[in-house]
């Protein structure tokens, strides 16, 4: 039996993979503590775990033996002080309480996971730190950086899973596989496998393998942004495969004034915003930063036709266009998409993320549409059994925050089938531990249990994080 806590634990994911693969390898385990501070995260939690993991691990001094650490912490810089280049104070980070409680229990073993920037976050200095932190414990680590879909996801998801084991070598034969770079070129990628590799080929699921045959009303896009699409591209929706819906890139995108978003424009007007986009990010127009604001004198230089005076004040007028110091650029309005992306049936998705999951759409049977929550879920790994809250936004920034649980499998069977010994001495048992962990039958209050220390819900809502791209 590996009795394991679940830190950070969101809906559960790192907790179902890892479950998961002891099962498969006919290994007993048992959380004996979870925490999470999102109350939403927390409800889905105990939908399908039957206890509810509300606290703050910044508050947590005191938890039940424990063999394994799961924690999917988030990303934050380290200050630094002194001549110690490359290692940073962790105080004052949640990865501080990760390490607070490796340094306290020791663990057997941990899997921390995080996102791909993690290894490159302030030039490498907040990995560094962490890895050092985590051997000065007295811990091995092996890492990977693992692509979602190619462990049976149709998602282009990178993230990095970090291993650790107290005092022993060990051995992972999984290789880092960042994958491909976008949805196109794993389309690409795959089509030249098919064709020219004559060993196995792995079979990676695509975006039409997770979609719901019937879903409700509520998903479709209004009439008036369908009928804005087939304004640009005709009745044949299938078109939007693939396409992003984005006022600061071209390529095989559509802008708000193509749509007509905040009224209509005139072909020239289109062509002046078009080519403001393809032309203020090049050099010649300063390195300064990217996506610059230009004079008129300036995007004369490619936009050649002798009506610009009147088309930049009509654009101004309407909203597409900025003017300030005599300086232009395209007012954004992604926010106002009902849909931003169309993901393409017979390739991956693009990364969930918290802030847009809720407007992915794909078009199925001739009409365009919202993903539902459900195919969310099953975006990342989620089986069909596990249970969604009936709050759709709720779910979605969940499913974005989340981990592919299959890949969390992968990882932990990798450990389980070439580290016999270790992971013989990890599931053997142990003297009870003492503090009581959480039951289902028990209701779950901030003051139930003493030993551990809970959050005011109203006072600590959620913890400010410096975001790791």
């Amino acid at each position: 039996m590996i009795r394991f806590i679940d830190l950070f634990a969101g809906t559960g994911g790192i907790r179902l993979g890892f479950q998961e693969a002891c099962k498969k390898h006919s290994i007993g385990s048992e959380c004996v503590y979870s925490s999470e501070i999102d109350k939403n995260a927390c409800a889905s939690y105990e939908l399908n775990f039957g206890e509810n993991p509300f606290s703050d691990i910044t508050k947590v001094n005191e938890l039940p033996d424990f063999d394994f650490m799961l924690a999917g912490f988030p990303c934050q810089s380290f200050s630094y002080a002194g001549k110690r280049k490359g290692f940073g104070d962790t105080r004052g980070t949640l990865f501080f309480d990760v390490e607070r409680l490796l340094k306290k229990y020791k663990p057997k073993g941990f899997l921390l996971e995080n996102v791909r920037g993690l290894t490159t976050h302030d030039k490498g200095r907040t990995f560094e730190t962490i890895v050092n932190s985590l051997k000065s414990i007295g811990y091995n680590i092996e890492y990977r950086l693992l692509n979602s879909s190619n462990f049976g996801v149709p998602q282009n998801r990178v993230r990095i899973y970090i291993v650790g084991i107290l005092n022993g070598n060990f051995t992972l034969n999984l290789n880092s596989d960042v994958g491909a770079v976008d949805s196109h070129k794993f389309k690409e990628r795959n089509m030249q496998k098919s064709l020219f590799d004559f060993g196995e080929v792995v079979k990676h699921k695509i975006v039409k393998e997770i979609l719901e045959t019937e879903t409700d009303i509520k998903y479709q896009c209004s009439e008036k942004f369908t009928n804005q699409l087939k304004n640009v591209i005709g009745n044949d929706l299938t078109k939007l495969n693939g396409v992003r819906l984005i006022d600061t890139r071209n390529g095989n995108s559509i802008h708000s004034w193509e749509l007509g978003i905040k009224g209509e424009c005139s072909t020239d007007e289109i062509e002046f915003l078009n080519l403001l986009i393809a032309n203020r990010r090049k050099k010649i127009f300063g390195t300064h930063q990217d996506g610059k604001a230009l004079t008129l004198e300036q995007i004369k230089t490619f936009y050649k036709k002798d009506n610009i005076l009147d088309v930049s004040k009509s654009l101004i007028k309407k909203g597409y266009l900025s003017n300030y110091d005599n300086k232009h650029n395209p007012v954004c309005g992604n926010m106002s998409f009902e849909v931003f992306k169309f993901l393409d049936p017979e390739s991956i998705s693009i990364t969930l993320t918290a802030s847009d999951t809720n407007r992915l759409g794909i078009v199925q049977n001739g009409k365009a549409r919202r993903l539902t929550p459900r195919e969310c879920a099953r975006l990342q790994g989620f089986p069909d059994s596990y249970q969604l809250l009936e709050n759709d936004n709720a779910v979605y920034k969940q499913m974005g925050n989340a981990v592919s649980v299959p890949v969390i499998e992968a990882v932990i069977s990798d450990l389980i089938e070439n580290n016999k010994n270790i992971i013989d001495k990890l599931a053997s048992p142990k003297k009870p531990y003492t503090l009581p962990s959480r039951s289902k039958n028990q209701p779950h209050k901030p003051k139930l249990v003493t030993e551990y220390v809970f959050a005011n819900a109203d006072e600590k809502e959620s913890t400010t994080t410096q975001q790791c791209i």
